[in-house]
Protein backbone atom coordinates (compact mmCIF):
# COMPACT_ATOMS: atom_id res chain seq x y z
CA UNK A 1 0.00 0.00 0.00
CA UNK A 2 1.42 3.52 -0.83
CA UNK A 3 0.09 7.29 0.06
CA UNK A 4 0.44 7.83 -3.89
CA UNK A 5 -0.84 4.49 -5.07
CA UNK A 6 -2.83 6.41 -7.95
CA UNK A 7 0.27 8.06 -9.58
CA UNK A 8 2.08 4.91 -9.39
CA UNK A 9 -0.86 3.08 -11.14
CA UNK A 10 -0.92 5.91 -13.70
CA UNK A 11 2.27 6.86 -14.22
CA UNK A 12 5.19 5.38 -12.91
CA UNK A 13 8.39 7.46 -14.17
CA UNK A 14 6.55 10.92 -12.74
CA UNK A 15 5.89 9.17 -9.38
CA UNK A 16 9.84 8.12 -9.67
CA UNK A 17 10.99 11.66 -10.57
CA UNK A 18 8.92 13.15 -7.82
CA UNK A 19 10.52 10.63 -5.48
CA UNK A 20 13.80 11.22 -6.48
CA UNK A 21 13.20 15.38 -6.20
CA UNK A 22 11.84 15.13 -2.84
CA UNK A 23 14.36 16.07 0.37
CA UNK A 24 15.73 13.34 2.36
CA UNK A 25 15.68 13.66 6.38
CA UNK A 26 17.79 10.95 8.40
CA UNK A 27 16.21 10.65 11.89
CA UNK A 28 16.41 8.38 14.90
CA UNK A 29 14.81 7.36 18.09
CA UNK A 30 16.14 6.68 21.12
CA UNK A 31 15.05 6.81 25.03
CA UNK A 32 15.32 4.35 27.58
CA UNK A 33 13.97 0.84 27.44
CA UNK A 34 10.57 0.51 26.83
CA UNK A 35 9.54 3.48 26.15
CA UNK A 36 7.80 2.45 22.79
CA UNK A 37 10.06 3.64 20.08
CA UNK A 38 9.78 0.63 17.92
CA UNK A 39 6.14 0.95 18.77
CA UNK A 40 6.20 4.74 17.26
CA UNK A 41 8.15 3.73 14.11
CA UNK A 42 5.56 1.08 13.26
CA UNK A 43 2.74 3.77 14.24
CA UNK A 44 4.55 6.11 11.51
CA UNK A 45 4.37 3.00 8.60
CA UNK A 46 1.26 2.45 9.18
CA UNK A 47 -0.32 5.68 9.29
CA UNK A 48 1.41 6.51 6.26
CA UNK A 49 0.23 3.43 4.39
CA UNK A 50 3.61 2.22 4.23
CA UNK A 51 2.89 -1.46 5.02
CA UNK A 52 2.21 -3.99 2.45
CA UNK A 53 -0.88 -6.13 3.09
CA UNK A 54 0.82 -9.15 3.27
CA UNK A 55 3.44 -7.68 6.31
CA UNK A 56 -0.44 -6.57 7.37
CA UNK A 57 -1.54 -10.15 7.61
CA UNK A 58 1.84 -11.14 9.01
CA UNK A 59 1.60 -8.66 11.96
CA UNK A 60 -2.10 -9.28 12.89
CA UNK A 61 -0.49 -13.33 13.54
CA UNK A 62 2.17 -12.05 15.26
CA UNK A 63 0.58 -9.10 17.40
CA UNK A 64 -1.64 -12.39 18.18
CA UNK A 65 0.54 -15.02 18.91
CA UNK A 66 3.06 -12.29 21.47
CA UNK A 67 0.08 -11.26 23.07
CA UNK A 68 2.10 -8.05 24.49
CA UNK A 69 -0.71 -5.47 23.62
CA UNK A 70 -3.88 -7.35 23.69
CA UNK A 71 -6.37 -7.12 20.75
CA UNK A 72 -4.46 -4.34 19.36
CA UNK A 73 -1.56 -4.77 16.72
CA UNK A 74 2.00 -4.75 17.96
CA UNK A 75 3.29 -2.18 15.76
CA UNK A 76 6.59 -2.98 17.04
CA UNK A 77 7.07 -5.89 15.40
CA UNK A 78 7.57 -4.07 12.35
CA UNK A 79 11.06 -3.10 13.25
CA UNK A 80 12.44 -5.48 15.94
CA UNK A 81 13.52 -7.99 13.32
CA UNK A 82 15.80 -10.19 15.60
CA UNK A 83 14.58 -12.86 17.23
CA UNK A 84 16.03 -11.77 20.51
CA UNK A 85 14.42 -8.81 20.27
CA UNK A 86 10.90 -10.06 19.77
CA UNK A 87 11.04 -12.61 22.77
CA UNK A 88 12.47 -9.93 24.67
CA UNK A 89 10.73 -7.64 23.98
CA UNK A 90 13.22 -4.91 23.16
CA UNK A 91 15.50 -3.44 20.74
CA UNK A 92 19.14 -4.97 20.09
CA UNK A 93 20.28 -4.08 17.02
CA UNK A 94 20.29 -0.69 15.21
CA UNK A 95 17.21 -1.44 12.58
CA UNK A 96 16.73 1.03 9.53
CA UNK A 97 13.52 1.73 7.56
CA UNK A 98 12.41 3.27 4.99
CA UNK A 99 9.69 5.34 3.79
CA UNK A 100 8.56 8.47 2.75
CA UNK A 101 4.80 11.09 2.60
CA UNK A 102 3.96 13.47 -0.46
CA UNK A 103 6.42 16.15 1.00
CA UNK A 104 9.49 14.01 2.09
CA UNK A 105 11.74 10.84 2.03
CA UNK A 106 13.10 9.29 5.21
CA UNK A 107 15.30 7.36 6.73
CA UNK A 108 14.53 6.00 10.59
CA UNK A 109 16.84 4.14 12.44
CA UNK A 110 15.48 2.35 16.04
CA UNK A 111 18.43 2.41 17.76
CA UNK A 112 18.25 0.27 21.41
CA UNK A 113 17.81 1.39 24.63
CA UNK A 114 20.23 -0.56 26.72
CA UNK A 115 23.27 0.97 28.63
CA UNK A 116 25.07 -2.15 26.91
CA UNK A 117 24.05 -0.76 23.73
CA UNK A 118 25.63 2.30 23.38
CA UNK A 119 28.20 1.29 20.50
CA UNK A 120 24.92 1.01 18.68
CA UNK A 121 23.01 3.81 19.25
CA UNK A 122 26.56 5.74 18.63
CA UNK A 123 26.26 4.04 15.11
CA UNK A 124 22.51 4.96 14.27
CA UNK A 125 23.71 8.43 15.51
CA UNK A 126 26.40 9.55 13.84
CA UNK A 127 24.44 10.21 10.12
CA UNK A 128 21.23 11.53 11.64
CA UNK A 129 20.16 14.92 11.41
CA UNK A 130 17.11 14.63 13.76
CA UNK A 131 16.73 12.89 16.89
CA UNK A 132 13.20 11.61 18.04
CA UNK A 133 13.82 10.86 22.19
CA UNK A 134 11.14 9.20 23.77
CA UNK A 135 9.99 9.56 27.32
CA UNK A 136 7.76 7.53 28.93
CA UNK A 137 5.38 9.89 30.42
CA UNK A 138 4.64 7.59 33.71
CA UNK A 139 8.70 7.80 34.60
CA UNK A 140 9.91 10.88 33.33
CA UNK A 141 13.42 11.56 32.26
CA UNK A 142 15.31 9.17 33.04
CA UNK A 143 19.22 8.32 33.23
CA UNK A 144 18.99 6.24 29.59
CA UNK A 145 17.61 9.52 28.88
CA UNK A 146 19.96 11.91 29.82
CA UNK A 147 22.41 9.23 28.47
CA UNK A 148 20.64 9.26 25.24
CA UNK A 149 20.74 12.91 25.02
CA UNK A 150 24.27 13.38 25.54
CA UNK A 151 25.36 11.01 22.84
CA UNK A 152 23.40 13.07 20.66
CA UNK A 153 24.58 16.51 21.11
CA UNK A 154 28.23 14.66 21.03
CA UNK A 155 27.49 13.40 17.62
CA UNK A 156 26.56 16.92 16.31
CA UNK A 157 22.12 16.18 16.12
CA UNK A 158 20.54 19.54 15.72
CA UNK A 159 17.25 19.22 15.83
CA UNK A 160 15.64 17.33 19.19
CA UNK A 161 12.07 16.09 19.33
CA UNK A 162 11.08 14.76 22.56
CA UNK A 163 8.20 12.63 22.32
CA UNK A 164 6.22 12.36 25.46
CA UNK A 165 4.87 8.75 24.67
CA UNK A 166 2.25 6.52 26.78
CA UNK A 167 -0.11 9.78 27.73
CA UNK A 168 -3.24 7.54 27.60
CA UNK A 169 -1.50 5.88 30.61
CA UNK A 170 -1.31 9.54 32.32
CA UNK A 171 -4.96 10.48 31.34
CA UNK A 172 -3.32 13.03 28.77
CA UNK A 173 -2.18 15.07 31.76
CA UNK A 174 -1.27 18.55 30.77
CA UNK A 175 0.38 19.17 34.03
CA UNK A 176 2.30 15.85 33.67
CA UNK A 177 3.76 17.10 30.11
CA UNK A 178 4.65 20.56 31.51
CA UNK A 179 6.43 19.19 34.53
CA UNK A 180 8.43 16.97 31.89
CA UNK A 181 9.14 19.41 29.50
CA UNK A 182 10.56 21.88 31.93
CA UNK A 183 12.64 18.76 33.68
CA UNK A 184 13.86 17.79 30.19
CA UNK A 185 14.91 21.68 29.05
CA UNK A 186 17.32 22.50 32.41
CA UNK A 187 18.92 19.21 31.05
CA UNK A 188 19.66 20.07 27.85
CA UNK A 189 20.57 23.59 28.49
CA UNK A 190 24.07 21.67 29.96
CA UNK A 191 24.85 20.29 26.71
CA UNK A 192 24.07 23.23 24.54
CA UNK A 193 21.00 21.64 22.70
CA UNK A 194 18.83 24.44 21.13
CA UNK A 195 16.15 23.15 18.67
CA UNK A 196 14.01 21.37 21.03
CA UNK A 197 10.46 20.74 20.53
CA UNK A 198 7.99 18.44 22.22
CA UNK A 199 5.04 16.38 21.44
CA UNK A 200 2.88 14.70 23.55
CA UNK A 201 1.73 11.38 21.89
CA UNK A 202 0.75 7.28 22.39
CA UNK A 203 2.49 5.64 19.75
CA UNK A 204 0.11 2.65 20.25
CA UNK A 205 -2.86 4.14 20.20
CA UNK A 206 -1.39 7.09 17.16
CA UNK A 207 -2.15 10.30 19.32
CA UNK A 208 -0.12 13.45 17.46
CA UNK A 209 2.00 11.03 15.69
CA UNK A 210 0.38 11.38 12.58
CA UNK A 211 -2.72 13.66 13.44
CA UNK A 212 -3.70 15.29 15.75
CA UNK A 213 -5.27 14.43 18.56
CA UNK A 214 -8.76 14.61 20.04
CA UNK A 215 -7.02 14.19 23.57
CA UNK A 216 -5.31 16.95 23.66
CA UNK A 217 -7.23 20.02 23.24
CA UNK A 218 -4.65 21.61 25.12
CA UNK A 219 -2.06 20.98 23.36
CA UNK A 220 -1.20 23.65 20.19
CA UNK A 221 2.01 22.88 18.37
CA UNK A 222 2.27 20.29 15.79
CA UNK A 223 1.64 16.32 15.42
CA UNK A 224 5.02 14.66 15.28
CA UNK A 225 4.93 13.89 11.29
CA UNK A 226 4.09 17.60 10.76
CA UNK A 227 7.65 18.34 12.27
CA UNK A 228 9.04 15.53 10.52
CA UNK A 229 7.94 17.16 7.10
CA UNK A 230 8.52 20.78 7.80
CA UNK A 231 12.26 20.72 9.89
CA UNK A 232 14.96 22.62 8.19
CA UNK A 233 17.49 20.86 7.84
CA UNK A 234 18.69 22.40 4.36
CA UNK A 235 20.73 25.32 6.48
CA UNK A 236 22.66 22.47 8.08
CA UNK A 237 24.89 21.44 5.21
CA UNK A 238 27.82 23.20 5.16
CA UNK A 239 28.39 25.17 2.03
CA UNK A 240 30.82 27.66 2.94
CA UNK A 241 33.99 25.69 3.69
CA UNK A 242 34.88 23.59 0.39
CA UNK A 243 36.46 20.01 1.33
CA UNK A 244 37.37 17.16 -1.20
CA UNK A 245 38.76 13.74 -0.28
CA UNK A 246 40.23 12.63 -2.94
CA UNK A 247 39.31 9.12 -3.49
CA UNK A 248 40.43 7.74 -6.83
CA UNK A 249 42.86 9.74 -9.76
CA UNK A 250 41.49 8.28 -12.49
CA UNK A 251 43.39 8.64 -15.88
CA UNK A 252 41.99 6.35 -18.69
CA UNK A 253 44.24 8.10 -21.29
CA UNK A 254 47.53 10.56 -21.46
CA UNK A 255 45.22 13.39 -21.83
CA UNK A 256 43.28 13.38 -18.99
CA UNK A 257 43.94 13.24 -15.16
CA UNK A 258 41.08 13.74 -12.93
CA UNK A 259 40.37 13.38 -9.19
CA UNK A 260 37.27 11.28 -8.37
CA UNK A 261 35.10 11.92 -5.06
CA UNK A 262 32.25 13.25 -3.18
CA UNK A 263 32.44 16.52 -1.72
CA UNK A 264 32.92 16.59 1.96
CA UNK A 265 30.87 20.54 2.29
CA UNK A 266 31.27 23.71 0.26
CA UNK A 267 31.01 24.40 -3.48
CA UNK A 268 33.65 24.46 -6.19
CA UNK A 269 32.95 25.82 -9.26
CA UNK A 270 35.70 26.19 -12.36
CA UNK A 271 38.16 28.73 -12.01
CA UNK A 272 38.44 28.16 -8.54
CA UNK A 273 41.61 28.04 -6.83
CA UNK A 274 42.11 25.30 -4.62
CA UNK A 275 45.07 23.65 -2.58
CA UNK A 276 46.02 19.97 -2.67
CA UNK A 277 46.71 18.91 1.40
CA UNK A 278 49.08 17.75 2.90
CA UNK A 279 51.55 18.93 0.14
CA UNK A 280 49.90 22.64 0.46
CA UNK A 281 50.41 22.75 -3.27
CA UNK A 282 47.94 24.84 -5.44
CA UNK A 283 46.64 25.13 -8.84
CA UNK A 284 43.07 26.15 -10.20
CA UNK A 285 39.82 23.86 -10.89
CA UNK A 286 39.93 23.37 -15.11
CA UNK A 287 36.87 21.41 -14.65
CA UNK A 288 34.16 19.32 -12.61
CA UNK A 289 33.10 16.00 -14.88
CA UNK A 290 30.66 14.11 -14.00
CA UNK A 291 28.69 10.87 -15.74
CA UNK A 292 25.75 13.84 -17.50
CA UNK A 293 28.39 16.61 -18.49
CA UNK A 294 30.18 18.77 -17.07
CA UNK A 295 28.97 21.08 -14.19
CA UNK A 296 29.14 24.80 -13.75
CA UNK A 297 28.83 24.13 -10.13
CA UNK A 298 29.29 21.35 -7.59
CA UNK A 299 28.48 21.26 -3.95
CA UNK A 300 28.27 19.04 -0.56
CA UNK A 301 27.55 15.44 -1.37
CA UNK A 302 27.97 14.93 -4.99
CA UNK A 303 29.72 12.84 -6.79
CA UNK A 304 32.73 14.48 -8.96
CA UNK A 305 35.64 14.50 -10.92
CA UNK A 306 37.55 17.14 -10.83
CA UNK A 307 40.35 18.48 -13.04
CA UNK A 308 43.23 20.64 -12.23
CA UNK A 309 45.01 23.43 -14.67
CA UNK A 310 48.35 22.39 -13.41
CA UNK A 311 50.08 18.53 -13.16
CA UNK A 312 50.25 18.83 -9.64
CA UNK A 313 50.71 16.14 -7.35
CA UNK A 314 47.80 14.58 -5.63
CA UNK A 315 46.88 10.90 -4.03
CA UNK A 316 44.36 8.80 -2.85
CA UNK A 317 43.83 10.26 0.68
CA UNK A 318 44.86 14.10 -0.27
CA UNK A 319 42.21 16.64 0.48
CA UNK A 320 41.37 19.46 -2.30
CA UNK A 321 40.71 22.41 -0.56
CA UNK A 322 40.12 26.40 -1.69
CA UNK A 323 42.89 28.79 -0.90
CA UNK A 324 42.75 30.79 2.33
CA UNK A 325 40.20 28.30 3.78
CA UNK A 326 41.87 25.55 4.88
CA UNK A 327 41.49 23.07 7.84
CA UNK A 328 44.07 21.99 10.25
CA UNK A 329 46.88 20.01 8.87
CA UNK A 330 49.12 17.69 11.99
CA UNK A 331 49.51 14.53 13.30
CA UNK A 332 47.82 15.19 17.20
CA UNK A 333 44.55 16.41 17.90
CA UNK A 334 41.91 15.36 20.99
CA UNK A 335 38.91 13.16 20.03
CA UNK A 336 36.07 11.96 22.07
CA UNK A 337 36.33 8.70 21.25
CA UNK A 338 33.38 6.07 21.56
CA UNK A 339 35.14 2.30 21.99
CA UNK A 340 33.15 -0.17 20.82
CA UNK A 341 35.29 -3.57 21.81
CA UNK A 342 35.67 -6.10 24.79
CA UNK A 343 39.20 -5.56 24.73
CA UNK A 344 39.74 -2.08 26.03
CA UNK A 345 41.45 1.06 24.83
CA UNK A 346 44.81 1.20 25.92
CA UNK A 347 47.17 4.50 25.55
CA UNK A 348 50.22 3.90 23.66
CA UNK A 349 48.95 1.23 22.13
CA UNK A 350 49.39 1.48 18.06
CA UNK A 351 45.67 1.09 16.28
CA UNK A 352 44.69 2.01 12.52
CA UNK A 353 43.04 5.41 11.85
CA UNK A 354 40.91 5.94 9.00
CA UNK A 355 39.83 9.49 8.24
CA UNK A 356 37.36 9.38 4.76
CA UNK A 357 39.96 7.72 2.26
CA UNK A 358 43.03 8.45 4.91
CA UNK A 359 44.56 5.39 6.53
CA UNK A 360 47.38 5.69 8.58
CA UNK A 361 48.37 4.57 12.23
CA UNK A 362 48.61 6.25 15.60
CA UNK A 363 48.10 6.02 19.58
CA UNK A 364 46.59 7.25 22.00
CA UNK A 365 49.03 9.54 23.79
CA UNK A 366 46.59 10.26 27.03
CA UNK A 367 42.96 9.70 27.46
CA UNK A 368 42.04 13.67 29.39
CA UNK A 369 38.89 12.26 31.12
CA UNK A 370 36.27 9.33 30.53
CA UNK A 371 32.45 11.07 30.57
CA UNK A 372 30.00 8.51 32.56
CA UNK A 373 27.09 9.09 30.18
CA UNK A 374 24.49 8.62 32.43
CA UNK A 375 25.46 11.11 34.85
CA UNK A 376 28.19 13.33 32.71
CA UNK A 377 30.22 13.09 35.53
CA UNK A 378 34.24 13.32 34.20
CA UNK A 379 36.91 10.87 35.66
CA UNK A 380 40.20 12.42 35.09
CA UNK A 381 43.27 10.67 33.06
CA UNK A 382 42.06 7.12 32.96
CA UNK A 383 44.47 4.38 31.55
CA UNK A 384 41.81 2.93 29.49
CA UNK A 385 38.31 2.80 27.74
CA UNK A 386 36.29 -0.01 28.48
CA UNK A 387 33.32 -0.97 25.48
CA UNK A 388 30.55 1.47 25.51
CA UNK A 389 32.77 4.04 27.12
CA UNK A 390 33.40 7.78 25.85
CA UNK A 391 36.51 9.81 26.79
CA UNK A 392 38.27 12.40 25.69
CA UNK A 393 41.94 11.31 24.17
CA UNK A 394 44.62 12.87 22.76
CA UNK A 395 45.97 10.93 19.70
CA UNK A 396 49.55 10.95 17.83
CA UNK A 397 49.22 9.85 14.40
CA UNK A 398 52.18 8.54 12.60
CA UNK A 399 51.94 11.06 9.46
CA UNK A 400 49.69 14.54 9.08
CA UNK A 401 46.21 14.43 7.65
CA UNK A 402 44.02 17.13 6.97
CA UNK A 403 40.75 17.23 9.40
CA UNK A 404 38.62 20.04 10.82
CA UNK A 405 36.69 19.62 14.38
CA UNK A 406 33.54 17.52 14.18
CA UNK A 407 31.30 20.44 15.06
CA UNK A 408 32.30 22.15 12.07
CA UNK A 409 32.39 19.61 9.59
CA UNK A 410 30.97 15.74 10.44
CA UNK A 411 32.21 14.18 7.29
CA UNK A 412 36.17 15.77 8.14
CA UNK A 413 36.33 15.37 11.92
CA UNK A 414 34.74 11.74 12.01
CA UNK A 415 37.11 8.66 12.28
CA UNK A 416 37.52 4.94 13.09
CA UNK A 417 39.91 3.14 14.59
CA UNK A 418 40.67 -0.63 13.60
CA UNK A 419 42.17 -3.36 14.94
CA UNK A 420 46.05 -3.76 12.88
CA UNK A 421 45.59 -7.68 13.27
CA UNK A 422 41.81 -8.10 12.90
CA UNK A 423 40.83 -5.35 10.56
CA UNK A 424 37.60 -4.80 12.65
CA UNK A 425 36.49 -1.58 13.27
CA UNK A 426 36.60 -0.88 17.22
CA UNK A 427 36.25 3.23 17.99
CA UNK A 428 34.18 5.59 16.88
CA UNK A 429 36.23 9.18 17.02
CA UNK A 430 35.28 12.96 16.49
CA UNK A 431 37.65 15.36 16.64
CA UNK A 432 37.18 18.57 18.99
CA UNK A 433 41.00 20.06 17.96
CA UNK A 434 43.99 20.17 18.20
CA UNK A 435 46.37 18.74 20.96
CA UNK A 436 47.41 21.31 23.56
CA UNK A 437 51.00 22.11 24.46
CA UNK A 438 54.07 20.39 22.92
CA UNK A 439 55.54 17.13 22.36
CA UNK A 440 56.76 15.54 25.84
CA UNK A 441 60.77 15.54 26.41
CA UNK A 442 60.26 12.45 28.88
CA UNK A 443 62.04 9.68 28.05
CA UNK A 444 60.05 6.31 26.80
CA UNK A 445 59.76 4.18 29.23
CA UNK A 446 59.31 0.45 29.53
CA UNK A 447 55.61 0.22 30.20
CA UNK A 448 54.92 2.20 27.13
CA UNK A 449 57.66 0.16 24.52
CA UNK A 450 55.15 -2.38 26.01
CA UNK A 451 51.96 -1.08 25.34
CA UNK A 452 52.57 0.18 21.68
CA UNK A 453 54.00 -2.84 20.59
CA UNK A 454 51.32 -5.25 22.38
CA UNK A 455 53.91 -7.78 24.29
CA UNK A 456 56.68 -8.15 26.81
CA UNK A 457 60.32 -8.15 26.00
CA UNK A 458 61.91 -11.41 26.24
CA UNK A 459 64.94 -13.19 25.27
CA UNK A 460 64.89 -16.52 23.35
CA UNK A 461 67.42 -19.47 23.73
CA UNK A 462 67.72 -21.75 20.59
CA UNK A 463 69.79 -24.19 21.01
CA UNK A 464 70.39 -28.02 19.28
CA UNK A 465 72.01 -28.99 16.19
CA UNK A 466 69.40 -27.04 14.38
CA UNK A 467 69.76 -23.33 16.20
CA UNK A 468 69.57 -21.57 13.11
CA UNK A 469 66.21 -23.36 11.34
CA UNK A 470 64.98 -23.39 15.27
CA UNK A 471 65.28 -19.59 15.50
CA UNK A 472 63.80 -19.02 12.04
CA UNK A 473 60.47 -21.14 13.15
CA UNK A 474 60.63 -19.68 16.33
CA UNK A 475 60.15 -15.97 14.30
CA UNK A 476 57.89 -17.16 12.08
CA UNK A 477 55.56 -18.55 14.80
CA UNK A 478 56.13 -15.08 16.85
CA UNK A 479 55.00 -12.93 13.75
CA UNK A 480 51.63 -15.14 13.00
CA UNK A 481 50.85 -14.00 16.79
CA UNK A 482 51.50 -10.55 16.05
CA UNK A 483 54.47 -10.43 18.30
CA UNK A 484 57.75 -8.08 16.96
CA UNK A 485 60.48 -10.69 17.25
CA UNK A 486 64.18 -10.37 15.57
CA UNK A 487 66.66 -13.24 15.08
CA UNK A 488 70.58 -12.70 16.84
CA UNK A 489 72.58 -15.16 15.09
CA UNK A 490 76.27 -16.04 14.49
CA UNK A 491 75.51 -15.25 11.00
CA UNK A 492 74.58 -12.01 11.79
CA UNK A 493 76.12 -10.93 14.84
CA UNK A 494 79.20 -12.53 15.84
CA UNK A 495 80.63 -14.79 18.95
CA UNK A 496 78.58 -15.64 22.03
CA UNK A 497 79.47 -11.91 24.18
CA UNK A 498 78.24 -9.96 20.77
CA UNK A 499 74.74 -11.94 20.88
CA UNK A 500 73.93 -11.53 24.47
CA UNK A 501 74.79 -7.82 24.25
CA UNK A 502 72.40 -7.62 21.03
CA UNK A 503 69.86 -9.65 23.00
CA UNK A 504 69.94 -7.53 25.35
CA UNK A 505 69.64 -4.66 23.89
CA UNK A 506 66.45 -5.56 21.76
CA UNK A 507 64.82 -6.38 25.12
CA UNK A 508 65.32 -3.09 26.09
CA UNK A 509 63.87 -1.43 23.25
CA UNK A 510 60.80 -3.59 23.92
CA UNK A 511 61.38 -5.91 21.38
CA UNK A 512 61.61 -10.32 21.75
CA UNK A 513 65.13 -11.50 20.63
CA UNK A 514 66.06 -15.02 19.34
CA UNK A 515 69.34 -15.77 19.98
CA UNK A 516 71.20 -18.72 19.11
CA UNK A 517 73.44 -21.41 21.28
CA UNK A 518 73.40 -18.03 23.65
CA UNK A 519 73.07 -19.94 27.17
CA UNK A 520 70.11 -20.12 29.73
CA UNK A 521 71.64 -17.77 32.39
CA UNK A 522 69.92 -14.56 30.88
CA UNK A 523 67.31 -16.19 28.63
CA UNK A 524 63.85 -15.86 29.66
CA UNK A 525 63.04 -19.17 27.51
CA UNK A 526 64.84 -22.03 25.69
CA UNK A 527 63.63 -24.45 23.34
CA UNK A 528 66.39 -26.74 21.43
CA UNK A 529 65.91 -29.74 18.68
CA UNK A 530 68.45 -31.87 17.05
CA UNK A 531 66.63 -33.09 14.58
CA UNK A 532 64.42 -31.18 12.01
CA UNK A 533 61.39 -32.92 12.25
CA UNK A 534 61.37 -31.92 15.73
CA UNK A 535 61.01 -28.83 15.32
CA UNK A 536 57.10 -28.19 14.47
CA UNK A 537 56.73 -29.44 18.05
CA UNK A 538 59.40 -27.90 20.22
CA UNK A 539 57.95 -24.38 18.33
CA UNK A 540 54.09 -24.80 19.11
CA UNK A 541 54.87 -25.94 22.61
CA UNK A 542 57.41 -23.01 23.01
CA UNK A 543 54.81 -20.23 22.12
CA UNK A 544 51.55 -22.10 23.44
CA UNK A 545 53.22 -21.40 27.12
CA UNK A 546 54.86 -18.44 26.16
CA UNK A 547 51.36 -17.16 25.22
CA UNK A 548 49.55 -19.17 28.26
CA UNK A 549 51.70 -17.78 30.77
CA UNK A 550 51.47 -14.02 29.61
CA UNK A 551 55.86 -13.64 29.34
CA UNK A 552 55.56 -12.27 25.50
Amino acid sequence: MSHQSDLIADDIQAYLKQHENKQLLRLLTCGSVDDGKSTLIGRLLHDTKMIYEDHMASLQSDSAKMGTTGEKLDLALLVDGLQAEREQGITIDVAYRYFSTDKRKFIIADTPGHEQYTRNMATGASTAQLAILMIDARHGVLTQTRRHSYIASLLGIRHIVVAVNKMDLVDFSEERFNEIKDDYLAFAAKLGLKDVRFVPISALDGDNVVNKSENTPWFTGQPLMDILETVEVSRDKNLEHFRFPVQYVTRPDLNFRGFCGTIASGVIRPGDNVMALPSRRTSKIKEVVTFDGNLEEAYIDQAVTLTLEDEIDVSRGDMLVKVEDEPEVHNRFNANIVWMTDAPLETGRLYDIKLGPTFTSGTVKTIHHQTDVNTLEQQANPQRLQLNEIGLCELTLNQPIAFDAYQRNHATGSFIVIDRLTNVTIGAGMIEGLADGIESLDPVTTDERERRLAQKPAIIACGGKHAPELALAVERALFDQGKTAVVVSEANTGDADERRNVAQLLTAHGLIAIAENLGSDIANATVSADAEQDIPAAVSGLVQELVRSKRI
